[in-house]
């Protein structure tokens, strides 16, 4: 049976870090852990997320140093979420309506995980194999490849 709910998809390996750390933590942890976001937690709760973009037009391109920044200054707030039984469909299209690359997914006020472009890559691969519409596999592969590798 195909996936057809968030949960079926999600990543569930969740990193967050606090505000208040400087930008050289937060980089030094995605590197650590080979991704390319991470949400920002104040008190525990999320209220915000990170991505190697956000390096890059807001560090790099002002050239700040990284150990100076506060994550929590340069983070994007959380625009919208869906929870782990929201209709996948549903999450695709609140990921194009505030063109974001990545879903938190909530669940009673606690990040249970996220959505990215390539978990939706991999999910339209294997819906594509299930049903015979692709044939030639290296080709989808290809443009998974080419997408972000993790978060």
């Amino acid at each position: 049976m195909a996936a057809s709910v968030v949960r079926d998809i999600m990543t569930k390996e969740i990193v967050t870090i606090d505000g208040d750390s400087t930008a050289h933590e937060a980089a030094k942890l995605m590197t650590e852990k080979g991704i390319s976001s991470v949400f920002i937690v104040k008190d525990g709760n999320p209220i915000g997320i990170v991505t190697e973009r956000d390096f890059i037009k807001k560090i790099c391109a002002k050239e700040l140093a990284v150990s100076q920044v506060k994550i929590g200054d340069i983070m994007s707030k959380i625009l919208t979420t869906a929870s782990p039984d929201t209709p996948i469909e549903v999450a695709v299209q609140r990921m194009v309506n505030h063109k974001i690359r990545r879903l938190p997914i909530m669940e009673r006020g606690k990040i249970v995980g996220i959505i990215t472009v390539t978990d939706l890559a991999k999910h339209l691969r294997t819906t594509l194999l299930l049903e015979g519409a692709l044939s030639d596999t290296g080709s989808i592969d290809d443009v998974i490849a080419t997408m972000d590798d993790k978060h």
